[in-house]
């Protein structure tokens, strides 16, 4: 048995710069952070005991003989991609994360590279975290069709805080920001992340988003040069209250990316947390559903979760690590299936 885990992000800056419907003219780049919350995935070799050749595990239970009848999207393709299609192996697949699906936090991506690196590992094939994040894009954007970008996959297998660039010929730079330990800490410490209790398929708000590139070309240049300034803000010494204001900007200019960004509900929150003394924030992901995240300096923090007390306050901590293999009992037992 293999066990695979992999944190999920939080985007600060520049998220819609990381779709190739603008990278390709302009470049793109982001800053998020891995944090203290992960998606598990055990892969094994299923015994050849049991009348199904396949037993996946997620919301559903699906036990099948056929990987091409497996109704998971991404654990089909992806055994397809590793050349498993042809069931002369049976896998037995199960599914856990720390946070729910569909809620902003890049699950869908840490699903698809937590999958690779344990196939990978199962395979006993190497791979490196630019190999990983690469063919996680392809099985999500390539083969799935999925309107994703290309940010989510390079934070759950890098891990860490970083500056990513997406270059106009599809190359992806991962620069560490370093940003002083206390300072680092200090900023981790005024973040507030809320669960709104609403889902949403992402992929619906970002064709939204991709088909509306360039009459939204204003906004996502002022929203690329934003990372400029959230990078200068964050290796300085300035006060980090201007990150906190950034952010409010960011936000105000994300919502006019499309009308399913936002909503009433989304809105009426993020009103409540500045009148109790978020200094800035956003919804996480594509937007219209899911976690918010507010800078909120100590002082006004019990203040904001009483003024939401309606939502779900998630602590968390910035984790440096990517996605990783936890256990390895690799023993390969039952490997065939006759």
């Amino acid at each position: 048995m293999i066990v695979s885990r992999t944190p999920f992000r939080i985007s600060f800056f520049g998220g819609g710069t990381d779709y190739p419907s603008w990278f390709e003219k302009y470049k793109g780049s982001v800053i998020s952070t891995t944090i203290d919350k992960y998606l598990y995935l055990s892969v094994r070799y299923l015994p050849p005991f049991f009348s199904h050749r396949h037993r996946i595990v997620w919301s559903k239970v699906e036990l099948v003989n056929k990987v091409l009848k497996v109704q998971h999207p991404l654990i089909r393709e992806g055994l397809k991609m590793m050349g498993y299609d042809n069931d002369k192996i049976g896998f037995d697949i199960h599914y856990q994360s720390d946070l729910p699906a569909r809620s902003g936090m890049g699950s869908s991506s840490a699903f698809a590279v937590g999958l690779l690196k344990a196939l990978h590992e199962i395979s006993k094939k190497s791979i490196s975290k630019k190999g990983i994040a690469y063919k996680a894009i392809e099985l999500e954007r390539d083969i799935l069709g999925e309107y994703v970008g290309s940010q989510d996959q390079v934070a759950a297998a890098y891990g860490g805080f970083n500056r990513i660039n997406f270059k106009e010929n599809h190359k992806i730079e991962v620069n560490k920001i370093n940003v002083d330990k206390t300072r680092l800490s200090e900023l981790d410490g005024k973040l507030m992340l809320f669960y709104t209790g609403l889902s949403r398929f992402a992929s619906e708000i970002a064709e939204s988003i991709v088909k509306r590139t360039d009459q939204n070309r204003s906004l996502l240049l002022n929203m690329q040069n934003i990372v400029d300034e959230a990078n200068s803000i964050l290796i300085s010494k300035t006060n980090l209250s201007d990150f906190g204001e950034l952010l409010d900007e960011s936000w105000h200019l994300k919502r006019k990316l499309s009308e399913s960004v936002s909503s009433p509900k989304i809105d009426e929150i993020y009103k409540i947390a500045k009148e109790n003394g978020a200094l800035g924030g956003k919804i996480l992901g594509a937007g219209g559903a899911g976690f918010m995240l507010f800078y909120v300096d100590q002082k006004h923090q019990i203040k904001i979760r009483e003024a939401l007390r309606n939502l779900l306050y998630v602590p968390f901590k910035f984790s440096n690590s990517g996605t990783r293999i936890i256990y390895n009992d690799n023993k390969d037992k039952f490997i065939k299936i006759s």
